[in-house]
């Protein structure tokens, strides 16, 4: 908070703008704007505030979302059950995960997925993200910026108030520690008090809080924040200094990406295909299939030296990611099988901005990399016996794709890791009712989305595919809910 803002909430008499609210939500991403729909429905008086100059957030630049047992899937015959997907997510969780909350949002998944249909969201398909993988990722026609478009579009529509550039600045509590409302600073400055009977916090990450960032991560961040949507985490400080526990903090959604591509950019495809993966030292450090599972894959990037590595491969694997397509997608942006046409223009681009390479040898390779010569050449070497022998004796990566590098020119493409989200900061319990340092809960205050903590382990879960969208639009439904049934108790 800045000495402006600190300034201006000393006062509070002095405030001149003031509302009411049955229900004020923080956050206009998917989370917020579901919350408020959910809320606004019954016919609750509900004000959102966000501190962007339009709704969406994070969410605007999502594909698809989890769901299980939805009505698409029965269609389709897709048979993961509740219990199987709840069991996958605990497990891969380490039963680090909240277990009450985490079925809630997995019960609700399919009734959601229904809601939002009648809203008139269109689904392309449901799909795995890896070979053989659960098909829980429910594909969007039009994608997140659809969904916050028909989100926005019918919050209005039952008279919900959306104030942008509009950051909050702390929570308003009263003498029993309820949460009653939000101080914030309007469009033109001056503050604003937004008076009600709950508060939902959906502000989503910090991700864009170099402090809060360099306090609670391990990892080095090579490449900035996917999105810069300045997530600073104000929100989350807010409900801290409110009494609010702490949970989740450090847990990251992050991938390795080549620095400053597209989405679609086909340099960017080839270098997360299951190829050879080296660090700046020149050693192979892992299964590179592990592609697959993108926070996995960060994962081990972030145990090399400063998250670099380049992926490796010859004249002959780039004709082949040209002309039979690719094995391992880039979310739904570049699909599997896809024939990277661009690929020559796009490793000519990336040579000029230092981060493509091309040699005639391991040896001239090696040195563009600034790579010892004979670690380089042996890696190569135990590489090329791995597909010569058909098996991977270091880790054990299936045959299918261990692709020599040994004929023609030979290329590197650098990447670095990257931060797409957070996922944590407040405690909460499975009604999404935020809580206290001696796990109590604080009365009309809720937090849903990425800005809550609970949902995960260590990482990102990719086994629940689409999870943090999912968990987004479920919790803000529950803590609407919840709210609505709070503010009913209070009443009498």
């Amino acid at each position: 908070m800045n000495k402006k803002n600190e300034k201006q909430i000393k006062n509070n008499s002095e405030i001149e703008k003031k509302m009411e609210a049955d229900i004020v939500i923080v956050g206009a991403g998917s989370a917020g704007l579901s919350a408020a729909l959910a809320a606004a429905s019954y016919g609750v008086k509900v004000v959102v505030l966000e501190k962007m100059a339009s709704p969406g957030g994070y969410s605007m630049f999502t594909g698809g979302m989890f769901a299980v047992e939805s009505s698409i899937q029965i269609l389709d015959y897709i048979g993961i059950t509740k219990d199987e997907a709840f069991k996958n997510h605990m497990q891969n969780s380490h039963w680090c995960a909240n277990g009450r909350l985490v079925r809630g949002f997995i019960n609700k998944s399919a009734d959601t997925i229904d809601w939002l249909m009648q809203l008139g969201i269109e689904y392309k398909n449901v799909i795995s993200m890896w070979p053989g993988g659960p098909r829980t990722w429910h594909r969007m026609e039009g994608g997140g910026k659809a969904l916050i478009e028909t989100l926005t579009r019918e919050v209005k529509k039952r008279g919900v108030d959306i104030l942008t550039e509009t950051p909050v600045q702390r929570l308003i509590m009263d003498s029993k520690k309820q949460a009653k409302g939000i101080l914030a600073q309007g469009i033109d400055g001056q503050p604003i008090q937004v008076n009600s009977k709950a508060v939902i916090i959906a502000g989503g990450s910090y991700a864009n809080n170099k402090e809060m960032m360099n306090k609670y991560s391990n990892f080095t961040f090579g490449a900035s924040s996917f999105v810069d949507m300045h997530q600073t985490g104000e929100h989350i400080s807010m409900s801290w200094e409110a009494g609010a526990a702490s949970d989740g903090m450090g847990v990251f959604m992050a991938i390795p990406t080549v620095p400053g591509e597209e989405k679609t950019s086909h340099l960017w495809s080839a270098a997360l295909q299951p190829l050879l993966w080296i660090n700046k030292s020149g050693q192979r450090f892992c299964d590179e299939s592990i592609t697959f599972y993108l926070s996995t894959a960060a994962n081990s990037l972030s145990k090399q030296p400063d998250g670099i590595m380049y992926t490796i491969f010859d004249e002959i694997t780039k004709n082949k990611m040209i002309e039979q397509g690719i094995s391992a997608a880039l979310s739904a942006y570049v699909p599997v099988t896809t024939k990277l046409s661009r690929l020559d223009n796009d490793i000519k681009r990336g040579i000029k901005e230092g981060k493509a390479f091309s040699a005639d040898n391991s040896n001239e390779l090696a040195d563009k990399l600034c790579i010892n010569r004979n670690t380089f050449k042996n890696t190569l070497d135990e590489f090329n016996s791995f597909f010569l022998n058909n098996h991977d004796q270091t880790y054990a990566k299936k045959n299918k794709y261990l692709q020599p590098v040994r004929k023609g020119k030979f290329y590197a493409i650098k990447s670095l890791l990257q931060i797409l989200t957070t996922l944590g900061g407040i405690k909460i319990n499975h009604n999404t009712e935020v809580l206290n340092n001696k796990t109590e809960v604080i009365p009309g205050l809720y937090a849903v989305g990425n800005c809550a903590g609970g949902l995960y382990g260590w990482d990102y879960n990719v086994f629940t595919t689409g999870g943090a969208l999912g968990f987004a639009v479920n919790s803000g439904r529950i803590a609407a809910e919840n709210s609505l049934k709070y503010i009913k108790k209070q009443k009498k």
